[in-house]
């Protein structure tokens, strides 16, 4: 970068504020790492025209309800009552598309676009109306006057499309509505679909998140000879909303560095004169592109993978470029000002009309527009054609691409039980040999992803399969358990956010994968699986838009086994997030046991457009059902369990009802004391794996009828349900539920530290003790009758409890308690 500075070195010193400083600006002739020109005269003539009418859609999008191409004065009855858009990105991320779209062409490239800026949707959408995708998705739309009138009131307006790049956006996987993923999600994307190049444009703004700061690493998992690439465009357009943006005001030598220290090599772009720029960015794009193909070309014919330092480029242009440069007396084109909507009152002032209709002329739409409307020939000749523009690129509607997944029989591998309550087995290591299988049989279009957990959580079977993707240095301590490969099917790194966009891009791409997290710490990317929830809804409404297969989010270290790690581990919140969501995208499962494990999680790998959170410890525990109970249990989502109840035929004068693997077991001991203590009380065990069940079927699709609900819970008997999260989530999804009044939940009350397993049960309310004594004092007719029983099981509470303290462990009577009956 420092051939691009010109002036004499002043003292080291004053070097950053005296030239560096000068050379940030964005405006002039343009600044490039490389120095070529390999346009033609007539095709930067050409590139700019269709530049010019791209920038001219953008404003028409934002501003336009009538007279679409300007063939009448424009009058305030032509423009939108709300005006909503943003203008501040658009520039520059329909200069870089254009500039594709010329390799595309020279190259037969398979490419992607990705819009990272939050709101640089217009940018996207007049390049796919340009190059003909847009009228053919939407035929409403069609390509001429009345076509684009359509199109520009479409944007921002009621029954319309919003301002990032929506579900409805031809060629979007990503929507950008929450900042920080388009790079996690272009690699996402790219993994095993070796021959695509998604083009990612980075909004500076968008360069400041945490998320997109870790997602620069992902370059260290992206194997030459299986992957495709990802370019990065980092669009420097100097301010956010109403603030400069960092990376615009650090010097070059600082910016060259850091993406040099992220293992990138940083080509620059930067100015504001068209001509000029279009030869430096033509040079620099075609640059990138052909060192990426020079890689993976060496990798590919050699065999041997290898991490190059793949391009990117910094472009610095004004934001808002090509705009004016004052509007009244204030500065716009290059200021924060062009953020959104650049001229503000053209609905009530003449003026501001006025120079609205000044600058929209200057694009010269009827030089780029025929008579009825349409592109002129020539500049729809810039374009490529069929599934090679890229918003037509089947990739960004995976499931266009979306093969079936091939699961082996999780019946195979189901654990005996031979009674209920017995024996003990790790239900996540009995899981692992499954999903082991499911790797082997899908070796292109599966992946498991994590942020450094999979070995943790049990899950290290699947190794067998596929090792863990690691393309940076190797020491030879590696081979000793390191389960590393240049290829592999297991994608680690400590960043959730990270982990869970590469995961995001590649199931919209077409492909199918599972992440596995401690529940604890799954909070940090809730406003990513919200985003995501978001999108596969709206994808629902989108006729075109093919599912794809769900999101599968395993937790895991669950609270109730976080006793040793403290406090801070001990989190089942992220239930309450999901069950925010629409329940036409949602599913929760807690399968309280091994082969309850196995039929759920086929039943969420089968399935499409779903986002499928499932509870499940990774520690040793009680073996509850048999293959065939499991699955008709599962099945039905909840259900009386025969074997632990004793009211067969009679009205129950108590219903114990549990949901997860350790509120089951806690559920179950205190039912067995109970009839131990009180063998005359009748006592229905109910058990809940599909937590929506619960929710009435008026307004969830898997609830329950109430006379359903009636059939399990009843409507006059008390229930204590043992719950694994926050009790207020069972009150209110059975809220408005007969006989509600009857119903006392336990759950995690946010008590808790280094405790023993007992210990924090008994710290919440949760352990088998306090459930019975609970029952006890809530049974009706039962009076004092259970008085000796109560003080007996407060008793043996506090010495227990008393043991765990002193011992530091709970009593063997506790920990190898099976059921008696």
């Amino acid at each position: 970068m420092d051939a691009m500075i010109t002036a004499a070195a002043p003292e080291p010193e004053k070097l950053t504020e005296d030239v560096e400083n000068l050379s940030l600006s964005p405006f002039g002739v343009a600044r490039s790492s490389v120095n070529e020109s390999p346009l033609t005269g007539d095709e930067v003539r050409l590139m700019t025209d269709y530049f010019h009418a791209s920038m001219y859609m953008c404003l028409g999008m934002i501003y336009l309800r009538r007279n679409p191409l300007l063939r009448d004065p424009l009058t305030v009855e032509h423009v939108k009552r709300r005006l909503l858009g943003h203008w501040g990105s658009d520039a520059g991320q329909s200069f870089t598309y254009i500039h594709m779209n010329r390799l595309i062409k020279k190259y037969d490239l398979d490419a992607l676009f990705i819009s990272g800026p939050g709101h640089g949707a217009p940018a996207v959408l007049s390049n796919s109306y340009l190059e003909g995708v847009y009228s053919e998705v939407y035929p409403d739309k069609k390509e001429d006057e009345e076509g684009l009138r359509r199109f520009f009131k479409y944007f921002s307006f009621p029954g319309g499309i919003g301002s990032h790049a929506t579900p409805e956006t031809p060629g979007s996987l990503h929507e950008g509505g929450e900042l920080g993923y388009s790079i996690s999600h272009a690699f996402g994307a790219v993994f095993d679909h070796p021959d695509l190049i998604a083009l990612t444009m980075v909004g500076d703004g968008e360069s400041e998140t945490g998320p997109l700061a870790t997602s620069w690493h992902s370059t260290k998992f992206l194997n030459p000879i299986t992957d495709g690439a990802v370019l990065p465009v980092l669009h420097l357009n100097g301010y956010k909303i109403n603030n400069p943006t960092v990376l615009s005001r650090v010097s070059h030598k600082e910016l060259e560095a850091l993406f040099v220290g992220y293992g990138w090599t940083p080509y620059f772009v930067e100015g504001s004169d068209l001509p000029s720029m279009h030869q430096a960015m033509a040079a620099t794009l075609e640059r990138c592109v052909t060192k990426i193909r020079e890689y993976q070309k060496e990798a590919r014919d050699s065999g041997k993978a290898f991490r190059p330092r793949w391009p990117m480029i910094v472009l610095r242009t004004p934001k808002g470029w090509t705009g004016p440069r004052k509007i009244g007396e204030h500065y716009s084109e290059g200021y924060w000002r062009a953020h959104q909507v650049p001229i503000t009152d053209v609905l009530t002032n003449p003026e501001s009309l006025k120079k609205l209709e000044e600058w929209m002329r200057s694009y010269e739409p009827e030089k780029h527009f025929d008579k009825d409307g349409k592109l002129i020939p020539e500049l729809r000749e810039l374009a490529p054609t069929g599934n090679r523009r890229m918003s037509a690129n089947p990739v960004a509607n995976g499931g266009v691409l979306r093969k079936k997944l091939h699961v082996p029989d999780f019946r195979d591998y189901s654990v005996e039980v031979k009674k209920g309550g017995v024996s003990k087995l790790g239900s996540m290591a009995n899981f692992a040999a499954f999903l082991r299988d499911v790797v082997a049989q899908n070796p292109k279009d599966f992946r498991v992803f994590g942020p450094d957990e999979t070995q943790s959580n049990k899950l290290d079977k699947i190794y067998e399969a596929g090792k863990k993707v690691w393309l940076a240095d190797y020491f030879d301590e590696d081979e000793d358990g390191g389960n590393l490969a240049f290829e592999g099917r297991v994608m680690e790194m400590l960043s959730e956010h990270t982990v869970e966009g590469w995961l995001e891009g590649y199931i919209l791409s077409g492909r199918h994968g599972l992440l596995n997290s401690y529940e604890p710490f799954i909070h940090i990317i809730d406003s990513m699986v919200n985003q995501h929830c978001k999108w596969i809804e709206k994808c629902l409404e989108v006729e075109w838009r093919k599912k794809v297969a769900s999101l599968n989010i395993l937790l895991t270290a669950t609270v109730w086994r976080q006793d040793h790690n403290g406090f801070t581990h001990q989190d089942p919140g992220f239930l309450d997030v999901v069950a925010n969501k629409s329940p036409d995208v949602v599913r929760i499962y807690l399968p309280p046991d091994a082969n309850c494990l196995l039929s759920t999680m086929d039943h969420c790998l089968r399935s499409e457009n779903y986002v499928n959170v499932i509870v499940a410890d990774k520690q040793e525990h009680l073996q509850f059902l048999t293959m065939d109970q499991a699955i008709a249990h599962c099945s039905k989502g909840v259900g009386i369990w025969q074997w632990a109840s004793n009211d067969k035929g009679e009205e129950p004068d108590l219903v114990m009802a549990s949901c997860g693997d350790v509120s089951t077991h806690e559920a179950l001991a205190a039912t067995a004391l109970l009839r131990t203590h009180l063998p005359d009380l009748k006592i229905r065990f109910v058990n809940v794996v599909d937590l929506f069940k619960l929710i009435d079927a008026s307004e969830h699709p898997h609830g329950l009828q109430a006379h359903e609900w009636r059939a399990i819970f009843t409507d006059n008997v008390p229930c204590i349900f043992n719950f694994h999260s926050y009790p207020w989530l069972i009150h209110r999804l059975t809220y408005g539920r007969k006989g509600q009044q009857n119903l006392l939940v336990c759950g995690y009350r946010e008590k808790g530290n280094i405790d023993t397993p007992l210990e924090l049960a008994i710290r919440n309310g949760t352990d088998r003790y306090s459930l019975a004594i609970n029952a006890i004092d809530r049974v009706p007719g039962l009076g004092n009758k259970g008085a000796a029983a109560r003080e007996t099981l407060l008793n043996e509470q506090i010495r227990a409890k008393n043991y765990s303290y002193h011992e530091g462990l709970d009593p063997k009577e506790i920990d190898d308690w099976v059921w008696p009956f």
